[in-house]
């Protein structure tokens, strides 16, 4: 890859923290999953000397997500939040990724949609009717022939278009190891005592100095003391790994949970994921784990097998918007934050957004500027 294409920043840490050596650095992005990734990609690709700071823990939302971009969701199926701008950016991006880097990331797919009852059946004729919709509810129903005789009888059964499938955890390992060898990423717990706040700048640990550092901490957020009065509402999600013999489903199957190929050639699946807003701790449970394994029962009519179980907590947001923006009273703190559920179809998005934000002074999206929790 040429040096014209992105540029890095070749940074000797420790012999900046051995002779406590300054290293004047555009920003300082704390964690590196799918947002502090994307976001450090697009700022770079853009000329800016970045450093990364992760704790590289192993359960996070990004690190078991399914990488799933619906279009349409819920029982009453209801496009997603500004569908129609952030899916052309979000495939954009990733097929640039893998354009550049040359590897597999990203994959259109379609949902097949079990639905249960004639009341459904009606909703989902009616929005498909709709000019609005006509793009992601498909007129006919799905090929089913990879399904069948693996799966119990529901009443019907539908095609959302326009989905697609990305690799995060693959892109986030690709990534890490990238940052590593350009060395432009440290392997700890961010330290917020040692953050030096000046007027036009911050510093860190009295080696990196950069004119903003921003927090990409995903569950981690909600515990950030500069931006501790933003109402996080953190979800915790538990799925499963699992195999299904001689089933090559080439679909997503979405029923109450979702049934997402992971190497159909190997029967490995992504299934899940649960939601649960009261929590105690952030290991998977015996109890969500059975729940997960009664719904497969009542879809699968094959055999399966678990293969893992694991569980994450999501940055989820009361008002289901983005924390985006700079601290009122210390600009040069900024959070990049709370995109919950949808990341992968979000986070490109806005991304993009922020860097226009932050290098060309266009004006920040009122429906994510973190200012609005503020004025109230």
């Amino acid at each position: 890859m040429s040096g014209s294409v992105i540029h890095f920043l070749i940074l000797n840490i420790n012999e900046s923290k051995k002779y406590n050596i300054l290293k004047q650095l555009d920003y300082i992005i704390v964690g590196q999953g799918l947002a502090g990734t994307l976001l450090a990609y697009l700022l770079m690709k853009a000329g800016q000397k970045i450093i990364l700071i992760d704790s590289d823990l192993d359960m996070t939302a990004s690190k078991v997500a399914a990488g799933i971009i619906n279009p349409v969701t819920g029982r009453r199926i209801v496009k997603s939040w500004r569908v129609d701008e952030f899916l052309p950016i979000a495939k954009s991006i990733y097929q640039n990724i893998e354009q550049i880097f040359n590897i597999s990331i990203y994959k259109n797919i379609e949902i097949c949609k079990a639905i249960r009852t004639v009341e459904e059946e009606n909703e989902w004729l009616l929005r498909a009717g709709y000019p609005a919709y006509q793009a992601y509810c498909g007129q006919e129903p799905p090929d089913m022939r990879h399904f069948e005789t693996k799966i119990h009888p529901f009443h019907a059964f539908a095609t959302i278009l326009q989905a697609a499938q990305v690799d995060v955890p693959q892109l986030i390992s690709f990534f890490k190891s990238h940052f590593n060898q350009n060395n432009i990423l440290l392997k700890e717990s961010f330290d917020y005592d040692d953050l030096e706040i000046l007027e036009n700048e911050v510093q860190y640990r009295g080696f990196l100095k950069a004119k903003k550092i921003i927090f990409c901490e995903g569950a981690g957020g909600a515990k950030n003391p500069f931006f501790e009065h933003l109402p996080f509402n953190l979800d915790k999600g538990e799925l499963l790994k699992i195999k299904i013999p001689n089933a090559p489903f080439d679909k997503i199957f979405k029923n109450h949970l979702s049934i997402v190929p992971l190497d159909a050639a190997q029967n490995l699946y992504w299934v899940g994921a649960t939601n649960e807003w009261k929590f105690t701790h952030p290991y998977p449970t015996d109890i969500q784990k059975q729940l997960i394994i009664n719904e497969l029962n009542t879809i699968l009519t094959v055999p399966f097998e678990v293969i893992a179980h694991q569980a994450a907590i999501r940055p989820t947001v009361k008002d289901r918007r983005p924390f985006i923006g700079l601290h009122p009273n210390f600009p040069v703190l900024a959070i990049f934050n709370g995109f919950g559920t949808k990341g992968t179809s979000l986070i490109p998005f806005w991304a993009a957004h922020f860097t226009d934000v932050l290098l060309h002074q266009q004006k920040l999206d009122s429906e994510v500027n973190i200012h609005r929790f503020y004025s109230k």
